[in-house]
C-alpha cells in the first residue's frame, strides 16, 4: 500500500460521505437491522406476550441454560445471539456494495476516469484501492451498527425483565470472520460490474443476489427448520473467505484498460 493508493482511498470514501443520497443509502439499511427491528420484535412482546407462543419451535431448540429463564429472557437471548446475526448479514453487504458501485461508474459519470488511469498506479493498485476503501467503509459501518444494537438491546432488556443481555460469543465469528468475508465477496462482484457498468443502479444490482441465502437463513430460522450454530457460522464464514479469495484474484485478471473505457 503506497501513498497514493491512499489518497485514492481517502478520495472515494469523501466522495461517498459527502454525496447525501448514497450516504442515506448506507445508513437506513443498518439503523433498520440493528435499532429498529429489534426494538419492533421487543415492543411485540411487552404488549402481546402471547406472540412468544409462535416461537416455540426455536425456543425448545435454545440450549438449556437459556431455556431455563423466564420465556421474556429466553426470547430476547434468541433474539439477539440466534435471529440477530443472520440480519446482521446484510449490512456488510449492503454498505459495501453501496461504496463499491460507485468506484468505477463514479469515476465514468464524473468523467475522471481517464485521469486515474493516467496516473503512476497500475490497473492492479488502483483495483486494490477501490476494494479497501469499500472494505474500510463497510467494516465502519457494521462495527458501529453492532454497538448500536448492543446498546439498544440491553438497554430494552433492562428494562422489559430487570437483567443484562449476554452476546454469545458466536458474534465473534460474525464480526471478524464472516462480515469481512461476505463484504470481500460482495465488493469483488459489485466493482467488477462497475467498471462495465454506465449507472450507480445496474452496478448495484449484481450484489443484490447476495441477500437471497440471507434471506433463506431467515426463513428457515422462523420456520423452526435451522438453528444457526457457531459451527455453520464458522463454516460460513471460511466458504465465503475462500470465495472472496477467488473472485478478488479472478477479478484483478479480468480487468483491462479497454475494458474500464467501454
Amino acid at each position: 500500500m503506497n501513498k497514493m493508493q491512499l489518497v485514492l482511498m481517502k478520495k472515494d470514501i469523501r466522495g461517498v460521505t459527502s454525496n447525501k443520497q448514497v450516504f442515506s443509502v448506507m445508513l437506513i439499511v443498518p439503523l433498520a437491522l440493528t435499532i429498529v427491528l429489534p426494538s419492533i420484535f421487543v415492543f411485540v412482546l411487552t404488549l402481546v406476550p402471547d406472540a412468544a407462543s409462535d416461537l416455540d419451535k426455536l425456543l425448545d431448540m435454545l440450549p438449556l441454560q437459556q431455556s431455563s429463564g423466564s420465556v421474556e429472557q429466553s426470547v430476547l437471548w434468541l433474539l439477539l445471539n440466534k435471529i440477530m446475526p443472520v440480519f446482521f448479514l446484510m449490512i456488510p453487504v449492503m454498505s459495501s456494495s453501496v461504496m463499491a458501485a460507485s468506484s468505477f461508474v463514479g469515476e465514468k459519470e464524473k468523467r475522471t476516469l481517464e485521469t486515474l488511469l493516467y496516473s503512476p498506479l497500475t490497473l492492479k493498485q488502483v483495483f486494490e484501492a477501490k476494494i479497501l476503501a469499500g472494505f474500510s467503509i463497510s467494516m465502519i459501518v457494521s462495527f458501529i451498527s453492532f454497538a448500536a444494537m448492543v446498546v439498544v438491546m440491553e438497554a430494552e432488556a433492562l428494562l422489559l425483565t430487570g437483567s443484562a443481555l449476554p452476546p454469545d460469543p458466536s458474534w465473534l465469528i460474525v464480526m471478524l470472520l464472516i462480515g469481512p468475508a461476505i463484504s470481500l465477496v460482495a465488493i469483488s462482484i459489485t466493482v467488477r460490474g462497475s467498471a462495465k457498468a454506465q449507472t450507480i443502479e445496474e452496478a448495484q444490482q449484481r450484489a443484490v443476489f447476495l441477500v437471497f441465502p440471507i434471506i433463506a437463513l431467515i426463513i428457515g430460522q422462523f420456520t423452526g427448520l435451522i438453528m444457526v450454530s457457531a459451527w455453520i457460522l464458522l463454516a460460513l464464514g471460511f466458504v465465503l473467505a475462500l470465495l472472496a479469495a477467488i473472485l478478488m484474484k479472478g477479478s484483478v485478471r479480468k480487468f483491462t484498460y479497454e475494458s474500464l473505457l467501454k
